[in-house]
């Protein structure tokens, strides 16, 4: 429970941290009315919400624990934090997302890291996963490529494709 504490901590003073940074961010003749720092300050403000539920749960299962005549137990997995073999896991399929995204391109390379992270965190094997895949690559790829208009590479292998 402290980690969680102390993790939602260190999550708000990133955001902050972050935020502040994006003030460097020089704005563009082109700029809209959002502007070049728009979406940065909105994910250092989500990441900072994040970081306040988590902060917020914490304190409430807390508080739950004092009051209940029992406490509640909690599972030694949730206590102890990830291990670091599931931490270096986590690690290399984001670094396996880095290294194909050029060559696959943007939809196949988040499709296969959404897939890959739940299999990987004992999601069943079932026509679900694929579709949350497809499902959110779809979903990100119309939000920065036709909403905010952020162009994502296509891949070397499907060159001339519109991905």
């Amino acid at each position: 429970m402290k980690r969680d504490f102390l993790s939602g901590g260190v999550l708000v003073a990133l955001a902050a941290a972050y935020y502040i940074a994006t003030g460097s961010i020089a704005e563009s003749t082109l700029s809209d009315e959002i502007g070049a720092t728009g979406l940065p300050r909105l994910l250092a403000g989500l990441l900072a919400l994040i970081g306040l539920a988590l902060i917020a749960r914490t304190a409430f299962v807390a508080y739950a624990a004092r009051r209940a005549t029992v406490p509640a137990a909690v599972p030694a997995e949730e206590e102890e934090g990830a291990p670091l073999p599931r931490a270096i896991g986590l690690l290399l399929i984001g670094g396996a997302y880095v290294v194909l995204l050029p060559v696959i391109g943007y939809f196949l390379a988040v499709a296969l890291l959404i897939g890959g992270v739940a299999l990987y965190e004992g999601a069943a094997r079932s026509w679900v996963v694929p579709a949350a895949a497809l499902g959110g690559a779809t979903l990100y790829w119309a939000i920065f490529v036709k909403l905010l208009g952020v162009h994502q590479p296509a891949g070397t292998l499907f060159q001339g494709w519109l991905l």
